[in-house]
């Protein structure tokens, strides 16, 4: 069934941020006595919020200032604006939107200012999506709770049961079914278990998106 309204994650759905961050991440707390891999970071905290990060690595060892969140994501800010490519194929996904007029929308974990950095730095895609992006920072709750999604469905002026989610986390997916919506899981790489056993309807080709949105 063709939805009646997209909503995306932005990190590792639109832009391709996931391996800066991941790196920045991984280095800083190898600084502060947790030393991590990038592939380990990505692993542990992928979809969750900085606060989140924070706290874990506390509990694991890491002697982090109280500072930390805004000082790691000074940090990413300045890795994210050397350059953040986009996912292969999402602006055709867009393309395909617009052409069968279903309204989208983002929300992500992340904060305004982080998605200003990366989308700002592909400005047609970036207008696309004016007035459009959401933070968990819009709501009370972040993912997995179903609020930023359903405050974005609410702001498209679309039913729950009508919205599709495009997410590549667990965390992402279980907000998604929290919030009554179907989801789709990015999945490009690696097993796609960790999606499918939230609930989530795994791919790995962001262009064929559109087909399996029904487009």
């Amino acid at each position: 069934m063709r939805p009646g309204a997209v909503l995306f994650d932005c990190d590792g759905v639109i832009v391709d941020s996931e391996p800066i961050t991941d790196r920045v991440i991984a280095a800083n707390l190898t600084r502060h006595g947790l030393p991590l891999s990038s592939s380990k970071v990505h692993g542990l905290f992928l979809g969750g919020t900085m606060g989140g990060v924070r706290d874990e690595a506390r509990r694991r060892g890491a002697t982090l200032p109280d500072t930390w969140v805004e000082d790691v994501y000074e940090e990413m800010f300045d890795a994210l604006r050397a350059g953040t490519p986009l996912i292969p194929g999402i602006e055709a996904v867009f393309d395909a939107l617009d052409a069968a007029g279903v309204p989208y929308a983002v929300g992500s974990n992340g904060p305004h200012r982080k998605m200003e950095i990366t989308l700002g730095q592909h400005p047609a895609l970036h207008a696309r999506l004016k007035g459009r992006v959401f933070s968990r920072h819009d709501v009370t709750r972040p993912k997995p709770a179903p609020d930023l999604y359903l405050h974005a469905a609410a702001c498209l002026g679309a039913l729950p049961i009508r919205c599709a989610v495009i997410e590549d986390s667990a965390t992402g997916a279980r907000a998604a079914r929290a919030a009554g919506m179907r989801c789709f899981g990015y999945v490009p790489s690696g097993t796609a278990d960790r999606l499918s056993g939230v609930g989530a309807i795994p791919f790995s080709d962001m262009r064929a998106l559109p087909a399996l949105l029904g487009l």
